[in-house]
């Protein structure tokens, strides 16, 4: 971590090392000016974090100062230091000038440390967002979200618009698309990126064990519980946590869930008291939210009081335009990850990946880079080295037909019917056996339960409609 740097500026030298010592004493390292030219020559040699200044002083005074750092764009928060009968000069510049605060003499050690610490966390949240939106508007790459197609920059422009506030999000889109790393921009941009982000998957916990993790217990709640554990809302205090799959957790969960949001406050499992919380809640799903209420799977309370902002995931098949750049940028994290040496894709294999589906989005074409960088392990990347299929209008193949352990689909289904044909024949494989099955499939058992269950409610409502 980088050391905070503060900038004293006063005539006085005794002034001036009594302020540089106590910011010292504050963890914050003190560089020391005498006046605004001295000051000026500081900065163009080290990076500060906040700026004490004195506003009298022989040469260029404090007023001098701010008015340079203004002409040359210096963002730096000043905290102007003033003698009696200044006051009316000091409120002046902190309206006109835009210093960040001004204090009396003598100085508080108190009250000091609190404006510097304030100053410091509002330039870092400042250069964040800067450096993000920089980012979002020049490299179409939000917090490894990459893409500059329209489709895109609807997704960062809602990160954008939801971001600042505090309301619930909800995040949805097809498996791979990219949602956590969507709540991810959606923390670091908040105000809230100096808290903790807690992440929670609701569809990977077994119903025994979800509402522990969530809400947390103490010790002898359940066999098992040999000590208080605090579960992710109190982890995520003062910052965000994600649930993903919430559509996967159960119904009686999701009514606690529910007054949890309401009274912003949780009991742990065999606790007596509520504890506070603050925590910022951004929900996800790879279901359509209305199918999951209409089939009883997620509560319409909780769906109203989580859909405050809605950020709908385009599938890669309907941003293809992104794929080259999204391939360019994970050779370079892949690069890194493997030691490899890889420079570029061969147009032949760029022309493969544009014509493949993309069932797995990003996460799928994730997996295919990967497995080529490695294979190729320097220069360029050839369509030799993609382990897939073109798409064509004719039936794509998963393997060749006619054999109980593969499956043919044809191009332009429903996903829905292909992952039920998908599903069906694994628990074929498998001697329906449901834990294997899940495996396979690497989900959790409590999905493939609630895939079935749907499976099961459209075969008797199209029955019920035929009849």
């Amino acid at each position: 971590m980088r050391t905070l740097r503060a900038l004293v500026v006063d005539d006085d030298e005794h002034q001036r090392t009594a302020l540089a010592e106590m910011i010292g004493s504050f963890g914050i390292a003190p560089l020391a000016a005498a006046n605004g030219e001295e000051a000026i020559e500081q900065l163009t040699s080290c990076d500060v974090d906040v700026i004490v200044t004195d506003l009298v002083m022989p040469g260029m005074d404090g007023f001098g100062l701010l008015r340079h750092l203004a002409r040359h764009g210096n963002t730096t928060p000043t905290i102007v230091i003033t003698g009696f009968g200044s006051i009316e000069k000091a409120i002046s510049v902190v309206h006109e000038l835009k210093a960040f605060w001004f204090l009396e003499k003598p100085v508080q050690p108190g009250i000091l440390r609190e404006l510097l610490e304030r100053a410091i966390s509002q330039n870092q949240l400042r250069a964040e967002t800067e450096r993000l939106n920089r980012q979002l508007g020049y490299l179409g790459n939000l917090g490894g979200l990459v893409g500059a197609s329209p489709a895109m920059q609807q997704v960062y422009s809602a990160i954008q618009q939801a971001a600042p506030t505090t309301a619930p999000v909800l995040i949805t889109g097809e498996t791979g698309t990219g949602k956590e790393l969507v709540a991810r921009a959606i923390h670091r941009l908040s105000t809230r990126f100096s808290g903790p982000f807690v992440a929670i998957n609701c569809a990977a916990l077994p119903e025994s064990l979800i509402e522990s993790e969530l809400f947390g217990h103490e010790r002898g709640a359940f066999t098992g519980a040999v000590e208080r554990r605090a579960g992710c809302f109190e982890q995520a205090q003062g910052g965000t946590v994600l649930l993903d799959e919430i559509g996967d957790m159960p119904i009686g969960t999701q009514a606690k869930l529910l007054r949890v949001l309401e009274e912003s406050s949780v009991r742990r499992l065999g606790g007596k008291t509520q504890c506070a919380v603050d925590v910022r809640v951004i929900a996800a799903t790879n279901r359509s939210p209305e199918d999951a209420m209409k089939n009883h799977h997620l509560r319409e309370d909780l769906y109203y009081r989580l859909n405050v902002f809605h950020i709908p995931l385009p599938t890669l098949r309907d941003h293809k335009e992104d794929i080259r750049a999204i391939v360019e940028a994970l050779i370079i994290d892949l690069n890194k990850k493997h030691t490899c040496r890889v420079t570029d894709l061969h147009p032949d294999a760029l022309e493969l990946l544009m014509g493949h589906h993309w069932p797995g989005n990003v996460r799928e074409l994730r997996n295919v880079v990967e497995r080529a960088v490695v294979l190729t392990g320097e220069g360029t990347i050839l369509r030799g080295n993609l382990r897939l299929a073109p798409l064509s209008s004719a039936p794509a193949e998963v393997a060749p037909a006619g054999s109980e352990k593969h499956l043919t689909v044809s191009v332009g289904g429903p996903i829905k019917e292909v992952e039920k044909a998908f599903i069906q024949l694994t628990l074929k494989h498998t001697k329906n056996n449901k834990r294997a099955t899940a495996k396979v499939l690497g989900i959790s058992e409590r999905t493939l339960h609630n895939r079935l269950a749907e499976f099961a409610a459209e075969e008797a409502k199209a029955a019920s409609a035929t009849n």
